[in-house]
């Protein structure tokens, strides 16, 4: 795949006086004075991260005084994927280390914002005090450790709470965001057979009231475990037989404890997105999530006591279990429900401006909109608390790295990294302490030893291949839920290369260490046995203003040759797929890519089908194109909305009728 190289120069470098600041460095010099560990640099710090796994996860533990129950008996008893056992002996409670000490009691910890309700603020001693309560009302619910809880919620401080009182139980949490179908909710909770499900009876998207009453009937009719069902009031509908969340939540002397867990011991199960068949059920544990995130806010994120978090999500996604981990560092956070656009593009600047946000997240399509639409949001807003913006979801086309420099210039970090579920982190990924380049990540996190594989499991630098991390971290997954003797957790992670963690993306290292994310790897293209990422297409297209959304899919030949490449295209209101468009499309993917990029066809479609993740999903439709039924290929519930299938399904039909 011919990619071009990173930049002779970064596009710009953090300011030195926030890189002096940075929490990365007060770090590099603790280890220094205090452990006699001498990594000046960032490559250094990575480089011990990833070589002396053992040394650098134990100072992470004390830098941060993990409050452990029963010490360690070692760091990682074995390396060995999968297996690898991280400080065995060792118990702890990860909701523990959120709450702060008693001289925190009085600062903001959470700023909630919907469209259903006014704007909610707790103080750290009021997250306490509910938590509290909560954690009462559940152990009178026969809550304990192990049980699991679920929840049918918004992003709001009531998913919090019950949260953190799950966890200091030594219970087992799980959620989904309330836009969910009950299919889908059935599909993911059912596996873990919960005995007490939190829901709302609906919520307000933008202008347009949601009752989603029936759907929670459904759910509950589809998990026989459930014993319980708590209803959070959450505008004016109510779900009836039902625990009231005042009674929940009521008063008690009970005294908030936190019970004393292994490091592993399951914290919350989150799923994979469901394009084919159930969802995987990823376990992840206490310990593993705690040091991780300590790790990840304070060193890539930059957070501590004082700042404030702002990144839209829901509680589908492993950004909301990545949002509350800022209590972790003693920062607040903004929960944000409803439709992010409404009431138009400049709301998140706006909300950003008035919660003091010091670090604010941002998918790419959303500031790639900013872009098209002339918004300026470092002139039209008051952000001079903001120092970082995290970009995460999709690939970012080098346009957008431009665009946010020339908004902000180097007093705030723009800092792109992609991660995901399976580790509930960022893998690739920037910091205070290492420039910003133009189309590319800054390379791999800290404790993340992440390369790229060819075909045979050898590591390529500058060249397209699969993303792989070769020595364990301590938040990869736990187990499967229900994979007993782990045959399913060594097939999906480690089946392609034996001992080696094989992510699922297709990335390219340059040799600065940069790193650029191309797409999933099971969506990749591979025309001529060479490879095409779908971003790339998507960055091509990107300022046609004719076209609204694109998606690209190869089909392989079967007699070894080139095969077909079909682009959808999605138009704006009241265009045409006409030829003279056609042709000024294969002209620019031309020009702008290869002749080797130009598809065989181009074809319009109403809309394209994302996941509830915001990810846009190629390997669904090309298992349409080539026949399979369009609910064998996704559940509903998994995506935005399922029927735009329909569209594709129909392109399949007519190309079997015309024997392609």
């Amino acid at each position: 795949m011919s990619t071009a190289p990173p930049p002779a120069e970064p596009l710009y470098l953090t300011d030195p006086q926030q890189a002096a600041r940075a929490r990365a460095a007060d770090f590099i010099g603790w280890l220094a004075c205090e452990r006699d560990v001498a990594v000046p640099t960032w490559d250094d710090l990575w480089r011990w991260s990833t070589t002396d796994i053992e040394d650098f996860w134990e100072n992470v533990w004390t830098y941060f005084d993990v409050k452990a129950h029963t010490p360690y008996e070692t760091v990682l008893a074995d390396r060995r994927m999968p297996g690898a056992r991280w400080f065995p002996g060792a118990t702890l409670n990860y909701a523990e280390h959120c709450f702060g000490e008693p001289e925190d009691a009085d600062r903001i910890a959470v700023v909630g914002h919907s469209q259903t309700r006014p704007p909610v603020e707790l103080t750290f001693g009021d997250l306490t005090t509910q938590v509290r309560r909560v954690r009462a009302g559940l152990r009178r619910l026969g809550v304990g450790r192990g049980t699991c809880v679920v929840a049918y919620l918004p992003n709001c401080p009531e998913a919090l709470i019950a949260f953190l009182a799950t966890a200091s139980l030594g219970a087992v949490w799980a959620s989904c965001a309330p836009e969910f179908a009950a299919p889908a909710v059935v599909d993911r909770f059912g596996q873990i057979e919960p005995a007490v499900l939190l829901a709302v009876a609906g919520y307000t998207y933008g202008e347009k009231q949601i009752d989603r009453r029936e759907q929670v009937q459904t759910i509950r009719e589809g998990i026989p475990s459930l014993e319980h069902v708590v209803h959070v009031p959450y505008g004016e509908l109510d779900l009836e037989d039902t625990v009231p969340w005042a009674e929940l939540a009521a008063p008690t002397d009970e005294a908030l404890e936190f019970a004393p867990v292994p490091f592993d011991h399951p914290l919350y199960v989150l799923f994979s997105s469901g394009t084919t068949g159930k969802p995987k059920a990823i376990v992840h544990g206490h310990g593993g999530i705690l040091l991780e995130h300590l790790k990840n806010h304070a060193f890539h994120w930059d957070l501590g006591p004082g700042d404030r978090l702002l990144w839209f999500t829901t509680t589908a996604w492993m950004m909301w279990n990545s949002l509350v981990s800022a209590l972790l560092v003693r920062s607040s956070l903004v929960m944000i429900d409803g439709n992010p656009l409404h009431p138009d593009l400049r709301a998140q600047w706006r909300l950003a401006e008035q919660t003091g946000a010091t670090l604010m997240g941002a998918s790419p399509g959303y500031l790639m909109a900013c872009r098209k639409e002339g918004v300026r949001p470092g002139e039209e807003f008051d952000l001079s608390r903001l120092r970082q913006i995290g970009v995460a979801g999709s690939p970012f086309p080098a346009e957008g790295f431009k665009w946010v420099a020339e908004q902000f210039g180097p007093r705030v970090l723009l800092n792109v990294g992609s991660g995901g579920t399976d580790v509930c982190t960022g893998l690739v990924q920037g910091s205070p302490l290492q420039p910003v380049w133009e189309g590319e990540m800054s390379g791999p996190s800290l404790g993340v030893d992440a390369k790229a594989f060819d075909e045979r499991g050898r590591v390529i630098v500058g060249d397209v291949g699969e993303l792989v991390i070769t020595s364990p971290m301590p938040s990869m997954p736990v187990r499967l839920w229900g994979d007993d003797d782990g045959r399913r957790m060594r097939e999906t992670y480690f089946g392609e290369y034996p001992g080696v963690f094989r992510f699922g993306d297709w990335c390219r290292f340059s040799p600065a260490g940069t790193c650029v994310i191309t797409g999933r790897s099971d969506a990749t293209l591979n025309r001529g046995g060479v490879r095409l990422g779908t971003a790339e297409f998507y960055r091509a297209l990107q300022d046609v203003d004719e076209i609204a959304d694109s998606l690209v899919i190869h089909l392989e030949s079967k007699d070894g040759g080139m095969g077909e490449l079909i682009l959808f295209v999605t138009l704006r209101d009241g265009l045409d797929l006409d030829d003279a468009l056609r042709a000024r499309l294969v002209t620019r993917i031309r020009e702008t890519l290869s002749p080797r990029h130009v598809p065989d066809a181009v074809m319009a479609v109403p809309a394209m089908p994302y996941g509830r993740t915001g990810k846009k999903l190629e390997v669904p439709v090309k298992k349409i194109l080539l026949g399979a039924a369009p609910d064998a290929v996704a559940s509903a519930g998994s995506l935005m909305d399922a029927t735009v299938l329909d569209a594709f399904a129909a392109i399949a039909r007519q190309r079997a009728g015309e024997g392609r």
